[in-house]
């Protein structure tokens, strides 16, 4: 019996999903494919960034015992491969919304986030004595029109949710 009560609800919730894909038009249906497409790539993509990442620090540990995380160069180097799979864990995010129907496209504020993301991680991996000032002053001014942009689109969102235009 309780094998019968468990399976239902999958049941029911694989009726749905089939109910939902019919209702789907031909191009929602080849925008759904390649989602789930670029889904399992992103999926493999940060699987391999994690694992060259614990490769990178196991091995700098077990065999060359040089994992210094106080040197400049060891912690930008690790933290840049951790920003890495934290991006590509963010834009995977922003794909799967997509896919779960919550929005059409993926929206603004996500890319936004992902920008930002990137340029945290250069910032963190740039060496300040041997970087052009002028490229700090550029990443710099990205930060800050990526946060004002930020702040615009939130301040709408919120807006257009007070104003029950979306949910």
């Amino acid at each position: 019996m309780p094998d019968t009560v468990s399976a239902q609800p999958e049941a029911r919730a694989s009726k749905t999903l089939r109910d939902t894909w019919r209702a789907l038009s031909l191009y929602e249906k080849f925008e759904q494919a390649v989602v789930l497409v670029l889904t399992g790539v992103i999926a493999v993509i940060i699987l391999s960034a994690l694992w060259n990442l614990i490769l990178r620090v196991a091995l700098s540990l077990i065999l060359a015992d040089v994992f210094d995380p106080t040197d400049p160069v060891v912690f930008q180097t690790v933290f840049g491969a951790i920003f890495t799979v934290i991006i590509a864990l963010e834009f995977k995010r922003s794909i799967l919304v997509v896919a779960e129907r919550r929005f059409g496209v993926v929206q603004v504020r996500a890319v936004i986030l992902i920008a930002m993301l990137a340029i945290v991680r250069k910032l963190i991996i740039l060496d300040l004595s041997k970087t052009e000032p002028g490229i700090v002053l550029a990443l710099a001014a990205a930060i800050l029109a990526l946060g004002a942009v930020y702040w615009l689109v939130r301040e709408q969102d919120r807006r257009d949710r007070e104003a029950g235009l979306v949910e």
